[in-house]
């Protein structure tokens, strides 16, 4: 049975800490492939004018341009509508069949809010969650606060001490702080030659 990891994310822009998580979650389960989609419409990212898909799938290729393991899908930002990752998965399940076992990756604090996610029974019986997780995080809560059902498909990965985010990237951008070593030099030679983040 082949394994196949879904990275989703806004990626606005994409940092060496989820290029981190993918790494450690296709070495510790296994994985064939990662795929990384870039959200086209994402809905749970309303505070903030998101980047044009163009330039987020375009750091995204840059980004994971050098591991073989990697590759970029276009499923979400050809969809019309909200990115909704259940669409996502269905559309993988469809397009790969029954027989490749399906790992959402994403951060132990995205978990915390997947009963908010769209029909998030139905994700659930669709994959397996992959719930990265700092050094030191402390999952008790969590833990009280998801249902068993859910718990029984997600693991939790620690992944090597990297706290970086999206936000902090683009504030640094925004107040001349700089970027070097957070992101892929091509990812920052790119931030900087489309202006982006001022």
């Amino acid at each position: 049975m082949a394994a196949i990891g879904i990275m989703g994310g806004t990626f606005d822009p994409v940092h060496y800490g989820h290029l981190i998580i993918a790494e450690e979650s296709r070495m510790e389960f296994a994985l064939d492939k990662v795929f990384f989609v870039t959200a086209g419409d994402p809905p749970h990212k309303k505070d903030y004018e998101v980047s044009d898909s163009a330039h987020r799938r375009a750091m995204t290729l840059l980004a994971i341009s050098s591991n073989p393991f990697f590759e970029c899908s276009d499923v979400e930002m050809e969809r019309p509508g909200p990115s909704y990752s259940v669409d996502t998965i269905e559309q993988f399940r469809n397009a790969m069949g029954s027989d490749t076992e399906f790992y959402f990756i994403t951060g132990a604090d995205a978990i915390l809010e997947i009963l908010t996610w769209h029909q998030p029974h139905r994700l659930r019986s669709m994959c397996k969650f992959i719930a990265a997780t700092r050094p030191g995080y402390h999952l008790v809560e969590l833990k009280k606060l998801l249902p068993a059902e859910f718990m029984d498909q997600i693991t939790f990965l620690e992944t090597p001490g990297v706290h970086i985010s999206s936000t902090d990237l683009r504030q640094r951008v925004r107040t001349g702080k700089p970027i070097k070593y957070m992101v892929p030099e091509n990812v920052e030679s790119y931030i900087y030659s489309h202006d982006l983040y001022r």
